[in-house]
């Protein structure tokens, strides 16, 4: 049996998105009031109602969430899904809409991701353990490891001996994201950033200080997904999904895994996106990266190929990252500086749509026309590619 999805590309299009609650919510938010605001905003942005949408899919620290949010809606979708990866989910939920749509099963499908853990004062270093009796709860939770916070410090660690690097390497990374947080009216931390001030900074887990550490804020996204048919005929300029590519290797305990510098699942899933969008490297305007941790940016740019193994550092020193450069990254301040709700996931993709449509003001990305985007979710266990561009190709 020959598996290819290449048929799918262009045929698909991101047509609203909208956010809730970003930062901290107010006293009262749930992370399922927050999902329905900003569902209602990307219906609003899409011209489109809740009669429209027939599959949902949702998801937070909750069970069958699809079928929360759609009763808090008042829709009755034909089709629901609540997978739950990581962060990277609300990418995930865009492969799995439009193999949904292509099947028939739905036309019009709604993406919602929401968390008030800031809130709430629910995020603990330590994680959170829900069955003592699982992996995590037997062999990493007694022996008082920070989850996920010490799994990237050793990462972190891995890359630094192996290349040689520094720590000033993963500041770079830090220090990029404070230059697009401060053109950014929504980002939390808007003031620039110094290498002093960021080796200045507690360390939380060695090396890992704590400009290292995304944020915990609150907020909500929304995004909804159509035939490129359909999405001709709607308010906003659409945002088209040209290829996708995604890998899942383990649950939450990377164990088995001899080598987690191993670039070939990122670069794997790199390549059959690029691939499949018949984008190369040198005609995309961004790059979007989850960076839960400054680590993740410089595993990823240079397992996709941007630099060689060990210049991601050089790389970012060199500005082209930065605003104005040639190949900006992580263009809201993403989740070091802009916001992390939990998982990042869909502020990366709204922040990659506004840009491909031109709505960024201060922060705007000159000519954009295309992007890649790159997720993981949980501890190095699930791994997504979207490239996304303001046409469908050919």
């Amino acid at each position: 049996m020959t598996l290819d999805a290449s048929r799918l590309a262009g045929r698909y299009a991101i047509v609203g998105v909208g956010e809730a609650g970003l930062g901290k919510a107010q006293p009262g938010d749930t992370a399922l009031s927050l999902q329905c605001r900003s569902a209602r905003d990307a219906l609003l942005d899409a011209g489109l109602t809740l009669a429209d949408v027939d599959g949902v899919f949702a998801h937070w620290d909750d069970r069958a969430n699809a079928l929360l949010v759609s009763e808090y809606l008042g829709i009755t979708p034909r089709y629901v899904d609540s997978t739950v990866v990581g962060g990277g989910s609300p990418l995930t939920h865009l492969i799995h809409a439009m193999a949904a749509i292509d099947a028939g099963l739905c036309s019009v499908a709604l993406v919602t991701y929401g968390s008030t853990q800031r809130l709430d004062h629910s995020r603990s270093r330590g994680g959170v353990v829900t069955d003592p009796r699982s992996p995590s709860g037997q062999f990493v939770a007694p022996y008082g490891v920070l989850s996920p916070i010490s799994w990237y410090a050793m990462l972190a660690q891995q890359y630094l001996h192996r290349y040689q690097a520094n720590v000033e390497d993963l500041g770079e990374v830090a220090i990029n994201a404070r230059r697009w947080a401060q053109l950014n009216p929504q980002a939390t931390l808007r003031k620039p950033l110094t290498m002093e001030e960021y080796l200045a900074s507690p360390l939380i887990s060695d090396p890992l200080r704590k400009a290292d550490i995304c944020l915990v804020s609150d907020g909500a996204g929304a995004l909804i997904l159509t035939k490129t048919e359909h999405a001709r005929t709607l308010a906003k300029p659409p945002v088209f999904i040209r290829g996708f590519a995604d890998t899942y290797r383990h649950h939450m305990t990377p164990l088995s895994s001899t080598d987690w510098l191993d670039p070939g699942v990122i670069a794997g899933c790199t390549e059959r996106a690029l691939h499949m969008s018949g984008i190369t490297r040198d005609e995309l305007s961004m790059v979007q990266i989850y960076d839960a941790f400054t680590i993740n940016v410089l595993v990823a740019l240079e397992a996709m190929g941007f630099c060689a193994p060990g210049q991601a550092g050089a790389f970012l020193r060199s500005g082209i990252a930065a605003p104005g450069g040639a190949l900006p990254v992580n263009t809201s301040g993403g989740g070091l500086a802009f916001n992390h709700s939990g998982q990042f996931g869909m502020q990366l993709m709204i922040e990659s749509v506004r840009q491909l449509r031109g709505e960024c003001a201060e922060r705007q990305v000159a000519n954009a026309s295309s992007c890649l985007v790159q997720a993981s979710g949980l501890l190095m266990s699930a791994f997504m590619s979207l490239v996304l561009a303001n046409g469908p190709g050919d």
